[in-house]
Parts: C-alpha cells; structure tokens; sequence
C-alpha cells in the first residue's frame, strides 16, 4: 500500500532535545527527495492552532544540523487538549492543504497525534524527540546520547572540586521518572552510588555504600540522583543523609536543563537523519499512527498506543555493573 503525499507538515513539541534540528533538516529533505513539499509547524500544536504554518525548503534548513534546540520552536498547548482547540488546528491544517503530518517529541506529543488522527483521519508519523530515552519502542531517543555526555562533562568538573575538599556531593539529573540518564551516565562518570526511580533501595543502602567506599580510602563521593527518585530529590536525600551521617559534610548540585542544551552529539546527529527520513518513507508506504524508532540499529515502527502506554524497562546488568565497579 502506497499513499500520496504532496504537502506535509513538521512540527516540533513538548521539552526540546539536541538533534531536534537534525529531524527537521532530514524531514525536509527527504520531502524534496520525494517531490513532496515541506510545511514546518511553528510552536507545536499551538502554532497549529494559532495558524504558523510556513513553507519550507531544502535550503531552509542549512547548517542546523550542528545546532542544539529547535529551529520551529516548541511548546505545550492546553488549547489542543481540548476538541474545539483540535478542531481548530484541523482546519487550518486543512487550509495549509496539507495530507500528513510528522511530530517530533515526546508521548505527550504523540498522545496528541493520535488524538488529531483519529478524529480527522489525518496520517501522522512520530520521531521520538526527548533527552530521557523514556520512550517505548526505540533503543534511543534523538537528544539522550548528547544529554549523556553533557551530565559526564559536569560531573568530572565537580569531581575535581569534591576531591581538592574531600566532599560528598548530591548531583541530580533529569529524566523524569525514569532512570536512564542516571545509570548511564553515574557509570561513565565512575559515581560512587546511583539512584533511580526503577530501584529504590533507600538511605540505608546509600549509607553502606559510603561507609564501603570510607573504608575502601575513598576520601570523596559523588552520589548520582535521578530527579524521579523516591527520595525526595537531591536535596532532602542530602539532608537526610547528613541527620544520619553527621561527619558528612554533603553538596547538591542540580544540573537541570543545561541537559536540554548544546550541539548535539554525532550519534543523536546520524539518528536523527535516519528517523526524519524514516517517518516521510513510512507515511509514502501507507502507514500512519506509528512512531519510528530504532531497534537494533535497524528502524522499526511502533504503533503509538504502544509508545505511549508502554516504558522501556532499565537493564538490570547495568546496576550490577554499577555496583561492581563503583567499590
């Protein structure tokens, strides 16, 4: 089954990601590729609603490939969950005359893309666009592998600093409810303990943990927290440990959307070209109400009632690995 596509729409919504851009540029080429031309979508659902609806070309998209945020711009619009705010949006996606749709975001947003499609039989393709790799039916999320790095690079700076003043310090990332950014990147930067929402073990394993690594020689910790964690966030685990541990002299450090931001890395540049050509490819081969992931380095399509209700599940290696080599 083929479907014929001669205009079509991108837009951008909910958190921004690094590499964003990079899904819009490959998005847009792939539609002049194709003979089909590309609409971008200013603000999301609201410019929508609000009609921002532009013409697009190859040359609208030079030299972002390289730039952090959004080129469109992204928002949460409360006027398209409601149906007079999605009526509106369809008939101005109507007057643009477009066929299709491509959303890159989140669940959020794909909730909302499913909504559009079903009450007006519009096509619509996801690109999971989120720094929290949160998403069901993708190994990765465009904006995660360059959020990694980010949170490794600011953790081996405050490394320096614990260790010239023998401190602990609390460093929370985002990531939601979900761990991945924690795990991955409390690995990378060789952090003494890592919590995360997926395993709960409480202060009282955070406390033997640091007396293990006291009695190992350490002289400095630095404790990774994902902001999700049932134990309060940085700051109340801190004070927590603190009532418990009174020789623990504790610092908190909350990196929080310094994590959005940056020139995304090569990986999240190349996965984000291979997903914004993806989604114009799937909706040409006639399928819709999908999101485009990879899994095992090969694109696949998941339904979006799937990626919605559904979570990646964190590998329970990696928190063995974490343990191990954390003593």
């Amino acid at each position: 089954m083929t479907r014929e596509i001669r205009r079509l729409g991108v837009l951008t919504s909910g958190g921004d990601a690094p590499g964003m851009n990079a899904a819009i540029r490959a998005v847009v080429r792939a539609c002049v590729h194709h003979g089909i031309k590309p609409y971008g979508i200013r603000e999301g659902y609201k410019g929508l609603i609000d009609g921002q609806i532009e013409p697009m070309n190859a040359r609208s998209v030079a030299n972002i490939v390289n730039q952090g945020g959004t080129l469109l711009k992204s928002a949460r619009s409360q006027a398209f969950r409601t149906p007079e705010g999605r009526q509106t949006a369809f008939e101005n996606f109507r007057s643009a005359d477009l066929d299709a749709l491509v959303v890159i975001g989140g669940d959020g947003s794909f909730t909302g893309a499913t909504l559009f499609e079903k009450e007006f039989g519009i096509p619509v393709v996801g690109v999971p666009g989120t720094i929290d790799n949160d998403i069901f039916g993708t190994d990765y999320t465009i904006g995660y592998d360059t959020a990694l790095n980010t949170v490794v690079e600011a953790v081996d700076k405050i490394r320096d600093t614990a260790t010239s003043h023998n401190r602990l310090f609390f460093i929370e990332v985002m990531g939601r409810d979900a761990g991945f950014i924690a795990l991955n990147s409390g690995i990378g930067c060789g952090a003494e303990e890592i919590l995360i929402p997926e395993a709960d073990r409480g202060i009282d394993h955070l406390i033997k943990s640091l007396e293990r690594s006291d009695r190992a020689g350490k002289t400095s910790s630095i404790v990774l927290v994902a902001e999700g964690g049932k134990g309060g966030g940085a700051f109340e685990l801190a004070k927590t440990l603190e009532a418990r541990l009174p020789d623990y002299e504790a610092r908190v450090t909350v990196l929080g959307h310094i994590q959005r931001g940056g020139r995304p890395s090569c990986f999240d540049r190349v996965l984000a070209s291979r997903l914004g050509v993806a989604a114009v490819k799937t909706l040409l081969e006639g399928s819709s109400s999908v999101m485009v992931g990879v899994r095992n380095n090969a694109v696949a399509l998941t339904p979006f009632a799937e990626a919605i209700s559904k979570h990646n599940a964190i590998d329970k290696a990696l928190l063995e690995v974490a343990d191990i080599v954390s003593i």
